[in-house]
């Protein structure tokens, strides 16, 4: 997946354009997984260099097959670990290269460029987990897991880490706290964000999601180091 430079991603493409998608095509197929996805966000991952479309003689982006799958690769490391563009794209770098980079503290894996979110029932998820019905409705009572139809993967990780925290003592009624922290954590992201929220504009929007998901990115790394120094207190 070689990484082109900005001047040639500007360069008009006179090669035939099968295969490539106009944005509007590139929504229809991440819209599904993504449905917060808009234009003006492919376009801020483009300023951001996450990806490079070509160009037609005309202006139009056209993107490759290869850069879909590149900007699902991002948008699901953003939903779903809630890294910084910045850290997603030293990453990307790194493999353009040639280099084989460890994944960003906190990702168990990355995941395939060609992959899709799996969505699972309710009974589907218990099975996943290895969970009883029960607990999947603890964790929905204590607002751990959110109700819905059908769940992604993040349910059934919170899922199977009720599983094992239960075999300790530690039930789902135990961590309701986690639901206040995360909704004052939240209060705090809104309130660094009201500078750049004034601006109600399309681009203005896709920067602020992005500094949301960068503050929320910073906020993991304190709390995670509170939670050392705690331990480390606890067995000394």
């Amino acid at each position: 997946m070689a990484a082109r430079s900005a001047a040639e991603a500007r360069r008009p493409s006179t090669a035939p354009s099968a295969g490539l998608l106009s944005i509007g095509q590139v929504l229809a197929k991440l819209s599904p997984e993504f449905p917060d996805l808009t234009p003006s966000k492919l376009r801020f991952l483009e300023e951001r260099e996450l990806v490079s479309p070509e160009r037609t003689e005309a202006g139009y982006r056209k993107f490759s097959p290869a850069d879909v799958d590149r900007l699902r690769f991002v948008l699901t490391m953003q939903r779903d670990h809630y890294l910084p563009l910045k850290v997603i794209r030293q990453h990307l770098d790194d493999l353009d290269a040639g280099r084989s980079p460890q994944l960003p503290a906190g990702v168990d894996r990355a995941p395939s460029m060609l992959s899709t979110e799996r969505r699972f029932s309710r009974d589907e998820l218990v099975r996943e987990a290895q969970a009883t019905p029960g607990l999947l409705s603890d964790a929905i009572t204590a607002s751990l897991i959110q109700p819905a139809d059908t769940f992604g993967d993040d349910a059934v990780q919170v899922l199977r880490a009720l599983v094992e925290l239960q075999r300790t003592g530690i039930e789902p009624r135990h961590l309701r706290g986690f639901r206040a922290a995360a909704e004052r954590e939240l209060g705090l992201i809104e309130s660094a964000l009201i500078p750049v929220s004034r601006r109600n504009d399309a681009s203005s929007r896709a920067k602020a999601a992005e500094l949301a998901r960068e503050i929320a990115g910073q906020l993991e790394i304190v709390r995670s180091s509170l939670i050392r120094s705690a331990l480390g207190k606890l067995q000394s």
